[in-house]
């Protein structure tokens, strides 16, 4: 589990470049398609590319907060843990969730260990996919994002940071789907 006394690793390239906040710009419409990316996916040794899931099942992307494999954002920590307790539930409904993390492949296999990640977390340490989604910036790291894609990959829901309510909701998330 996490040490909220390590900060060793925090200060690197990511960090610098993520530093200046950046407000979340999203402009994607509900039922337009989104930007296709592919990304390592650190869970199961593979790569994963977004337009793969296109016409076979909708897909939760979640865009969460990692500083290091030891730092956790304090708002996305307890979201990440929910989807993770909640995954099977996203499973059972014919729903993939890709959790989506700028760490780099090494600090995000301590995580995947760490937290018992059974779901794809992806590698984006060059925040290229974070930039396409618009999902703005502060304090090192890119912030949180959830974009509900249906099996066309068209967007249905997005929930864009505020500190209002930095994560949707699980049930939130779920209801998107029925």
């Amino acid at each position: 589990m996490p040490n909220p006394s390590d900060f060793s690793g925090l200060l690197n390239k990511r960090f610098l470049d993520n530093f200046l906040p950046i407000p979340a710009t999203n402009r994607f419409q509900l039922g337009n398609s989104t930007p296709d990316f592919k990304l390592p996916d650190i869970t199961n040794g593979k790569s994963v590319k977004l337009s793969e899931y296109k016409g076979k099942q909708p897909v939760l992307l979640a865009f969460t907060r990692i500083f290091t494999e030891n730092q956790y954002c304090p708002f996305c920590f307890p979201h990440i843990k929910a989807l993770r307790d909640n995954y099977e539930q996203f499973q059972d409904r014919g729903i993939e969730v890709l959790l989506i993390s700028s760490t780099d492949e090494r600090q995000s296999k301590i995580v995947v260990q760490d937290l018992g990640l059974q779901m794809p977390l992806l590698s984006d340490p060059s925040c290229r996919v974070f930039r396409s989604y618009e999902v703005g910036q502060a304090l090192g790291a890119p912030l949180p994002a959830q974009f509900v894609l249906d099996q066309d990959r068209k967007l249905h829901y997005k929930h864009l940071f505020s500190f209002f309510e930095s994560n949707a909701a699980i049930d939130t998330l779920l209801k998107q789907f029925d």
